[in-house]
């Protein structure tokens, strides 16, 4: 299964960088929309992202309409604390993106409206704000492949016994 995460304006480095990780490890694309909180040159992003860099698609836009215009037939997701609907409460299709906002205000007001029937969220204690955004990442993403049934991943380790 193949799914895009979409990050639109980060800003901290580091969970760009763990969201990458998380990218190599379960073959979905990268898709950051600018303005950009760093430099794609940034040693803290490079060193969250350890050597997985080279094993995730990373695309940049301008704008998320530049991104929704390319794969305008695809389904899309957008991951708000604001939405009633559970991320557990949707069914994942190949290929369809989760968008995710920036870590200091989410994503916008205008963006969630126009798209309110595809708003999910994580279900927290009340009076919590919100997850970290890498954390978030890897929840939502993980919880799409289960559906699917991860479909060409390693379904078990091997341990080493002494």
């Amino acid at each position: 299964m193949t799914l895009n995460i979409v990050l639109v304006e980060p800003e901290i480095p580091q969970n760009t960088g763990n969201i990458a990780r998380t990218c190599a490890a379960t073959g979905a694309g990268l898709h950051l929309i600018k303005p950009l909180g760093f430099s794609m040159e940034d040693r803290y992003l490079k060193r969250a992202g350890l050597d997985y860099w080279g094993d995730v698609n990373v695309k940049c836009y301008d704008s998320f309409q530049e991104l929704r215009c390319l794969y305008g037939d695809a389904v899309f997701y957008f991951s708000t604390t604001k939405a009633a609907k559970s991320y557990t409460d949707v069914a994942y299709p190949e290929n369809c993106f989760i968008v995710f906002g920036k870590e200091t205000a989410g994503l916008p007001g205008e963006l969630l409206m126009k798209n309110r029937e595809n708003c999910i969220r994580i279900p927290m204690k009340p009076g919590i704000r919100s997850l970290n955004l890498s954390n978030s990442a890897a929840i939502i993403v993980y919880e799409a492949l289960r559906q699917n049934g991860f479909i060409g991943f390693q379904p078990t380790g091997k341990m080493e016994m002494e």
